[in-house]
């Protein structure tokens, strides 16, 4: 049964697979001219009120200068024949792109490549518009090749006015030549002879070209962020080297309890001080060395899928990017791995310091107890002496009464010894009033859940 009804679909099941057919490649035939810009930004509205973004703006001006309509503000491709000229155009997450391409008179061509290169088709006031956001930019003229590769070198490093041409021949049937600067126009020149290329070949042979530029220009983006992060590194490493410094000196004996925990408390606040700058560095730096990681690995994949050969004397866009790219790209590790290795030191500094607070603490409350418990002891015994006076002035009380009690059954007219009397009522008074407050005392006891001292047990001596 054929799927008709889009309710059966998931919602991303179509843009998905759309994805992987929104950026093909021009249709190219030699001879023509390629320019190339690149446009730093992310396509987000520059002021609250704006409805579209800001590489969807930039586009919508462009096209309206020559009557074309423009696309939807979500698009992310986006091609026409303008007739003088043809444009595609692909926003990406930090850039958008725009390729112009006219046809080459061969003749022309020949004599001064890059003359007349479609870039002379924008207009001067839209160009103007880029101020401060344009990354790349590059002409790249697709040609037939007349001859063998190791001929054409000569003539190459004249067209490149430099001796630093990088060439090879790529995807078996071509010739690629550049040098990866920026000349005296304000462009990087690339040429791409075609030697028998077929189908879509050119096309995606200038495609590989123009991205290699284009991710090798955004993956060094994160070259000055490691730069001006590695100063900042080299003052938190110092920092914390004298921070390490300063806790052996602590274990030092003829300091006192007070003094080493004012220097502890004052070492933890510059430790948690390291920590935060640390934190707040990798926190702007993290995102900009991960994209340029993953610009690196477009670059190489790119390059792989040029298929390159040598030609002798010349080295090839692999061998160029692993002696001038890569140690860039190993500077921007080599620092992302240094701010992760520094903040595993500070929290290994941090713990160490914590664990000797906590254990000078332990000994003080340690000692703060011992001081407790004498002083519960001295109070024990303290309640022991007042006991034995309420006992004394409890009886003396009691025999008071009893005199009383004595004297006036005298006074009644019973026979009694009053002096005898009071005599034996103190020990049994002073007897009976110990043994009530021992009584009441185990009550306590037992009701608080403790238990009294045992006495001797059976089976011990």
């Amino acid at each position: 049964m054929p799927i008709v009804y889009s309710t059966l679909n998931h919602p991303l099941r179509v843009p998905l697979a759309a994805e992987l057919h929104s950026r093909p490649p021009i249709r190219l035939e030699a001879p023509e001219k390629i320019t190339h810009l690149a446009i730093h930004g992310r396509n987000e509205p520059r002021a609250p009120a704006d409805r579209l973004g800001l590489q969807s703006a930039l586009l919508s001006e462009l096209c309206a200068h020559f009557g074309v309509p423009a696309p939807a503000g979500n698009a992310k491709y986006f091609f026409h024949d303008f007739g003088r000229f043809r444009l595609k155009w692909e926003c990406h997450t930090e850039f958008a792109s725009y390729t112009v391409v006219t046809a080459s008179n061969p003749l022309s061509a020949l004599a001064s490549p890059f003359s007349g290169m479609p870039s002379s088709e924008l207009p001067e006031d839209w160009l103007l518009s880029l101020k401060s956001r344009l990354i790349v930019a590059a002409h790249v003229v697709l040609d037939r090749a007349s001859g063998p590769a190791v001929e054409a070198a000569p003539r190459m490093r004249q067209l490149f006015e430099s001796n630093n041409v990088v060439g090879s021949e790529a995807s078996q049937a071509a010739q690629v030549w550049t040098d990866f600067q920026i000349h005296a126009d304000g462009f990087s020149r690339f040429i791409a002879l075609d030697a028998g290329l077929k189908g879509q070949q050119a096309g995606r042979l200038v495609q590989r070209l123009l991205e290699i530029e284009t991710y090798r220009v955004m993956a060094l983006f994160g070259l000055p962020v490691a730069q001006q992060a590695a100063p900042v590194l080299n003052d938190i490493e110092s920092e914390l080297a004298s921070v390490t410094r300063e806790m052996v000196s602590q274990q030092k004996p003829g300091r006192s309890e007070e003094e080493g925990m004012e220097e502890e408390q004052a070492m933890l606040q510059q430790i948690t001080l390291l920590a935060s700058r640390l934190e707040q560095l990798s926190v702007d730096d993290s995102y900009r060395f991960s994209a340029s990681q993953a610009y690196f690995g477009l670059v190489q994949s790119r390059i792989v899928e040029l298929r390159e050969r040598r030609i002798e004397g010349v080295p090839t866009i692999e061998e160029f990017m692993a002696r001038r790219l890569t140690p860039a790209m190993n500077t921007c590790a080599a620092t992302a791995r240094r701010q992760e290795v520094l903040a595993e030191r500070i929290a290994n500094t941090n713990s160490l310091l914590r664990t000797r607070v906590g254990i000078r603490q332990e000994k003080q409350n340690s000692q703060i107890l011992e001081s407790m418990n004498a002083r519960a002891a001295q109070q024990l015994r303290l309640q022991q002496a007042v006991e034995g006076l309420s006992v004394v002035a409890i009886s003396y009380y009691l025999v008071g009464l009893v005199s009383y009690a004595a004297k006036g059954l005298k006074a009644a007219g019973l026979h009694l010894d009053t002096d005898l009397t009071i005599g034996v009522a103190v020990p049994v008074l002073a007897g009976a009033v110990w043994l009530g407050l021992r009584a009441l005392h185990h009550r306590f006891r037992a009701a608080d859940g403790s238990h009294p001292a045992q006495g001797h047990q059976p089976g011990k001596k």
